[in-house]
């Protein structure tokens, strides 16, 4: 394991004095409490890294253990996840996690062409080999990813979460009705169920058909000032589940009002860790103590 050095500070050197010539002896900064583990190259020629955070007390408490947040786009998405959970965990809102965020290793990396590859359950765009593979994908998160993390940190298997956004929104709908039973927890943020025509829209009309449910806390967002065609079949998907009345799904879906699609999910992560963890949360509604 190394400390996450790929995250660097950008700092406004120009306009300090004295910065730009001292520019090249300033360090690299790194997430406190973060790794990197990188996987081997597998059979199918996929480079995975995972990057991991700890909450702050976990050195502290040898014999707890933690729930864990797998999210989707870790190049992009971890950082989210890590900004607000220290604030969610101060505010008693939920309990500290781990949070594992699910990439790539490797260097000037065009994460666009990756992520269709493992994201998508349907083939979209040329090359057709390109994209489709997310059953492949959602098999190396259960049996290499999460086996890796439990056997690594002290987790809480019963308390596992994942979440993405757009089309890791759309892999994390996926995920829950092809193998609902391996997380507890999903937080889908504007999820692109638009792909495809609206493909997740059957895929979800089957599982139903089929008689399966969930036993799981569900967060579904979308933002206010998305594109209308976009945002129709996430909210075709909110009437499905709310119609559906699983009886063991906890469902919440939310707009974020005044955002885009990028804008949004902050907010959208912060209130479904929230939602999925209540049950765990410490504390809730007003401040018990000062300030």
């Amino acid at each position: 394991m190394k400390n996450v050095s790929a995250w660097i500070l950008a700092l406004a050197v120009m306009s300090v004095p004295g910065m730009a010539a001292d520019k090249a002896k300033l360090p690299a900064y790194s997430i406190p409490g973060s790794v990197v583990h990188t996987l081997p190259v597998n059979a199918a020629g996929r480079h995975y890294a995972l990057f991991v955070h700890v909450p702050g007390e976990y050195a502290q408490n040898p014999d707890k253990r933690y729930p864990v947040v797998y999210v989707t786009d870790g190049y992009w998405d971890f950082m989210k996840l890590v900004a607000v959970q220290g604030a969610l965990s101060y505010d008693k809102y939920a309990p500290p996690f781990i949070t594992v965020g699910m990439a790539y290793a490797g260097d000037n990396l065009d994460y666009g062409d990756l992520r269709r590859w493992e994201l998508s359950p349907v083939k979209m765009g040329e090359p057709p080999g390109a994209s489709g593979h997310a059953q492949d994908f959602l098999d190396t998160i259960e049996k290499v990813f999460i086996p890796l993390v439990d056997r690594e940190y002290r987790t809480d298997p019963k308390q596992r979460v994942l979440g993405g956004a757009s089309l890791g929104g759309l892999f994390t709908l996926y995920s829950m009705f092809t193998k609902p039973d391996l997380f507890n927890g999903y937080i889908a943020v504007t999820p692109a169920v638009a792909l495809q025509s609206g493909w997740l829209l059957e895929y979800e009309e089957k599982f139903a058909k089929a008689g399966k449910t969930v036993n799981a806390r569900l967060y579904m967002t979308a933002g206010g000032n998305e594109s209308p065609r976009f945002i129709a079949p996430i909210l075709q998907m909110n009437q499905r589940l709310a119609m559906r009345n699983h009886p063991r799904l906890a469902f919440e879906f939310r707009m974020i009002d005044g955002e885009r699609h990028a804008g949004m999910q902050l907010e959208s992560y912060n209130r479904g860790i929230r939602f999925v963890f209540a049950p765990l949360a410490p504390e809730q509604g007003p401040s018990r103590d000062a300030p």
